[in-house]
């Protein structure tokens, strides 16, 4: 399930680049490295010399979900690739008590710069705010924090950007067929992030008046809800034009469900940029056609902010002497085009 994130805030990268961390280079750095996985090796130029060592402390959720897994999983390989950064890592929870006291055991053993990806932002804000008042920079990942003292720089997803760019892709799609239908899958509508990514693709839809959305149904990003879900929508509607599914852990279901009723009249773009999705897509031999990435790399690229912090560098590229105060990723469309380029991003 990825986490709810401020709606467009930040600087907004629109490029094709394979991780984030092609921007969060040290500005001291004049050499390229060779291109390898994202995670492993810092990519487009990073300064990978060895400067003044840095202990990270990086707190986040439970890996119970797809995306989040391989959040956790690029933020500690890319430490790996760096031999200044020690990782001081906490064993992941989704319980907001447990995390804080996690994160104050950090606080506590005085590591440099603090990557928090919080269960929850506004509950997790005290915590945040008590690490900057010790001294840690804060790198608040994802799931914002109520409050801009409690970090130093915050580094995220776009997800009206997601709904944005899906709604573009399938009315570029559709825009000569008269009449076309689209139906979609949605996350859990408690959340933020759920109501941005269905705003963003209902605006992106109003530049195509020949297509209507015709139903919507709520799932739970689950493989479960979505194979349920699925199956409802496509009991209401007995033929439609394009679907968009927000989360491809749950478009496992939706898959599941699509091929039981039978039905292939219909193009899907899934959501956030798993590597079965863009297995599919490559192989297309199915409805998917398309994802729009929510970036797990992300993760990885707080990494490469704590090390500048940690060193008091700026990122290379850009002017000015310290690195930003808030980057929101861009949410790029992978298609069959180009889905080579991002295969090593993908995650299980």
């Amino acid at each position: 399930m990825t986490p709810p994130v401020p709606s467009r805030r930040g600087l907004l990268f629109g490029t094709a680049a394979v991780s984030a961390g092609a921007f969060l280079t040290a500005c001291t750095s004049n050499e390229s490295n060779d291109t390898k996985d994202a995670a492993q090796e810092p990519a487009g130029g990073a300064d990978d010399k060895p400067g003044k060592a840095v202990t990270i402390g990086y707190a986040g959720p439970q890996a119970d979900h797809g995306w989040l897994n391989a959040v956790n999983e690029q933020a500690t390989e890319r430490a790996k690739s760096y031999e200044d950064v020690t990782l001081e890592t906490t064993e992941g929870s989704n319980d907001t008590a447990q995390q804080i006291g996690q994160i104050e055991t950090l606080i506590n053993k005085k590591v440099d710069v603090l990557v928090i990806l919080p269960a929850d932002g506004k509950a997790l804000t005290q915590v945040g705010l008590k690490a900057m008042k010790a001294g840690i920079p804060v790198v608040n990942l994802d799931r914002i924090f109520d409050s801009q003292q409690a970090y130093r720089c915050w580094i995220g997803g776009d997800n009206y950007g997601m709904g944005l760019n899906a709604g573009r892709y399938i009315g570029e799609q559709l825009k000569d067929k008269k009449n076309a239908k689209v139906v979609e899958l949605a996350g859990l509508d408690n959340l933020e992030l759920t109501r941005q990514r269905t705003k963003g693709f209902d605006d992106a839809l109003k530049n195509y008046p020949n297509i209507k959305k015709v139903a919507r149904q709520a799932a739970e990003f689950t493989v479960e809800s979505g194979q349920a879900k699925m199956a409802q929508l496509l009991q209401a509607q007995s033929s439609f034009d394009a679907l968009w599914n927000h989360d491809d852990d749950q478009g496992v279901g939706a898959e599941r469900a699509i091929k039981q009723a039978g039905r292939d009249e219909f193009i899907m773009v899934g959501g956030a940029g798993s590597k079965a999705v863009m297995d599919a897509i490559k192989a297309d031999d199915s409805v998917i056609k398309a994802t729009v990435l929510y970036p797990p790399t992300m993760a990885a690229s707080a990494i490469d902010l704590a090390r500048a912090l940690g060193q008091g560098k700026g990122v290379g590229g850009l002017a000015e002497l310290e690195i930003p105060a808030s980057l929101t990723l861009y949410s790029a469309v992978v298609t069959k085009d180009n889905v080579d380029e991002y295969l090593p991003t993908g995650f299980n």
